[in-house]
């Protein structure tokens, strides 16, 4: 069963988060260990990028480990892992030790500006921490115990969750920008992001939850440029995602705009290798949906068809109060698909993708979804295709108790994306409600299916205008005698202080609940 990870972008949010002070070592070429009866572990840096406005190359720290069976006329595939958001890279091999055993090297690196490297983070922009990854690849590219493709071109997987998730994006598609091909062979990458600006503010609304979080770690260290401290703080503050347009504000938006597999999907490019994608259905930082907008739209329809999409409930986790959550931790799909947990089905992945082990592992081209009491349902589309009508969902704003509003009786399946049509009228100016998708018997014992909510931001007055409001994308049963709500709510614990700035109702007529209905 895999647990809850209260954040690789804010565990740990007191104390080191945003990583340690970066630690000046000297560069150095990869040296050949020499051989033993076990594996090997090396401590190397290389040089990459300066820092804007200094000519100063900065060092990129990694641990190398090296199978007792590679080399030169016995060459093995390498894995390329990375740490979560303030963290560093791994030096111990017995962290890596069925990977060892199963006969891959593995390379673990401090990404700009954490750990042993220097720099600052710039959250996997392609002009830094892309250009970083690229000259790991070079490195390894030269190793001759790591089997070659050919020239500059290893035979590469990649591990790792959030922060570690989003090196792998940035890599592989950094690769076709630059060489027309990804070069990665295969990405298992898990709880990240597609649009960082989305994660972060959803329709201009800061998650203020982690906000407040990676502002308050980031005053001990320098990790980040200091212009993005200085958005978060104002972003928590002013309740609206600083888009440069007050005199001496940030523009952060166009600081994360390059920042995730979007930009690269909208420039054109989309990966066509094998993935494993994991995402955790109760992550209120990088939602479920983030994922599936990841296999959507920035894998090819013949990589989809080569590659599996797990979804389990966790990731980056804290407590759903207001409105109500479930605490649930479970990876059931993990589980049917491999006999173990995510790492697991990581590795005979790999084997298949990189190895070119006969194919077993079940569950290619589909998407495997937990369910909130821990079941595992499998489909191959999670676009809504069906609807329900709810009439008039209404709620005051600034304050109030979440209210919950029949949608479907029991028994019922949903598993996808899911929203709500309707016409809004909301006189105030900055409207903001919250809504989700809650279960339960009754609209006083409703819990949100797994924990998400998404906002609606309305910042002048309209009256019975049209809209589309997306829902959290999430998977359920529904049991005979519960009903399925849509929940609207004028507050949220993920939302602190982010509802309406004036009072008033925001009240939507004619409302469509728009749902993905498994077997129906």
């Amino acid at each position: 069963m895999r647990p809850s990870l209260v954040s690789t972008l804010a565990l740990g949010l007191a104390a080191t988060l945003l990583g340690a002070v970066p630690v000046a070592t000297q560069a150095a070429p990869i040296a050949q260990a020499p051989r033993t009866s076990g594996p090997t572990a090396t401590d190397h840096c290389l040089e990459s990028r300066p820092e804007p406005g200094t000519d100063e190359p900065v060092e990129i720290c990694y641990t190398l480990f090296r199978p007792a069976e590679a080399s030169r006329r016995d060459p093995v595939p390498l894995v390329m892992h990375s740490h979560g958001w303030g963290g560093s890279r791994t030096t111990d091999p017995a962290a890596f030790d069925q990977w060892l055993r199963a006969g891959y090297g593995v390379l673990s690196f401090d990404q700009r500006g954490f750990g042993e490297s220097g720099g600052y983070a710039h959250v996997e922009n392609p002009r830094f921490e892309g250009r970083d990854n690229l000259r790991l690849i070079r490195a390894v590219s030269r190793l001759p115990w790591v089997q070659q493709d050919g020239p500059g071109d290893p035979r590469l997987g990649a591990i790792g969750g959030s922060y570690g998730g989003g090196y792998q994006y940035l890599g592989a598609l950094m690769s076709i920008q630059r060489r027309g091909i990804p070069v990665y062979d295969a990405l298992a990458p898990e709880i990240t992001w597609h649009d960082l600006n989305d994660s972060l503010a959803p329709d201009d609304v800061v998650r203020s939850e982690w906000a407040y979080a990676l502002s308050a770690a980031a005053a001990p260290t320098d990790a980040l440029p200091p212009k993005v401290y200085r958005a978060l703080v104002e972003g928590s503050a002013t309740g609206r995602w600083p888009d440069g347009s007050t005199p001496g504000s940030v523009d952060i938006q166009r600081f994360f705009d390059r920042n995730g597999p979007r930009w690269h999907v909208d420039q054109g490019r989309r990966l066509d290798i094998p993935v494993l994608m994991g995402q955790g259905h109760t992550d209120t930082l990088f939602s479920l949906q983030q994922g599936l907008d990841t296999w959507r739209r920035a894998l090819t329809p013949a990589a989809r068809r080569e590659s599996i999409f797990v979804g389990y409930n966790g990731g980056h986790v804290l407590p759903a109060l207001l409105p109500r959550g479930v605490e649930v931790s479970s990876d059931p799909c993990s589980e049917r698909l491999a006999g173990g947990d995510f790492d697991a089905l990581a590795r005979r992945f790999m084997d298949e993708q990189l190895r070119g082990r006969d194919r077993d592992l079940r569950g290619y081209g589909r998407l495997h979804l937990a369910t909130r009491d821990s079941r595992c349902t499998t489909v191959r589309s999670v676009r809504p295709d069906a609807t329900r009508e709810v009439g008039t969902v209404a709620i005051t704003e600034a304050a109030g108790a979440p209210v919950a509003h029949p949608v479907a009786e029991g028994p019922i399946r949903i598993a996808g994306s899911a929203y709500f049509t309707g016409r809004l009228t909301a006189l105030g100016v900055e409207n903001r409600a919250f809504y989700g998708l809650a279960v339960g018997r009754s609209p006083l014992d409703a819990t949100l299916v797994q924990n998400n909510v998404e906002p609606l931001r309305e910042p002048t007055p309209v009256t019975g205008e049209r809209r589309r409001v997306p829902l959290p994308a999430v998977a359920v049963d529904v049991p005979a005698g519960q009903t399925l709500y849509l929940l609207a709510s004028p507050v949220s614990d993920t939302f602190v202080g982010m509802g309406s700035r004036t009072p008033g109702a925001v009240v939507f007529d004619n409302t469509v609940v728009h749902l993905p209905v498994v077997g129906r």
